[in-house]
């Protein structure tokens, strides 16, 4: 009987001798959650790598992450003025992702509840080693405004460095690790180099 369903002992319905079970099972793993409940984005590839620039791999998120890390950065305004020069449509977006990638998180400001300030989930602080890497290979590599010597001693200790971003991030100690990197500096060497 082509076409007709006709009752099957082992996978119920079958249609053309073939089960009808794949299908089911299509419908059922296209609506499985992947990761703590939540759906996925499609993906370009399984690559750890590919997902994580998927993640945060523009020019601004981890500039976001790096003010919320290691200069006690937690308003919008604080992220306008970091120096940076990101449009405040661009930072709103970019704070909405990372917070829907749940990098960071919005909490209302203890003395006035109307204004919001933002903070870095745990899995947003297991991105400082990577922004550490970040920083001294780009230190290494091209004409910063950072201090050459505060970077070797971070390469240096990294271990330590790690540990107080993180017993700060606990504490919720805003006092910045880095300083401002002055992009004059940067140019003077630049200048000097030639």
């Amino acid at each position: 009987m082509k076409g007709k369903q006709v009752p099957h002992r082992a996978f119920g319905p079958v249609r053309n001798d073939k089960p009808l079970i794949t299908c089911i099972m299509q419908v059922i793993s296209a609506t499985v959650p992947c990761v703590a409940g939540k759906n996925q984005s499609k993906r370009r590839s399984g690559c750890p790598v590919s997902m994580s620039l998927e993640r945060f791999g523009d020019r601004w998120s981890l500039l976001i992450v790096r003010d919320l890390m290691v200069r006690g950065h937690r308003t919008f305004k604080d992220f306008q003025e970091s120096g940076e020069g990101i449009a405040t449509n661009i930072l709103a977006d970019r704070l909405r992702r990372l917070e829907e990638g749940g990098i960071i998180r919005e909490e209302p400001e203890v003395s006035d509840g109307r204004r919001l300030n933002y903070r870095l989930t745990e899995k947003g602080i297991d991105l400082a080693p990577v922004l550490l890497e970040l920083l001294i290979w780009g230190a290494r590599h091209e004409i910063a405004g950072a201090s050459c010597s505060l970077i070797l001693q971070m390469g240096k200790n990294r271990e330590q460095i790690l540990a107080e971003v993180r017993r700060r991030w606990r504490e919720r100690d805003q006092t910045p690790i880095l300083p401002k990197f002055d992009s004059e500096n940067a140019r003077d060497l630049a200048r000097v180099g030639r």
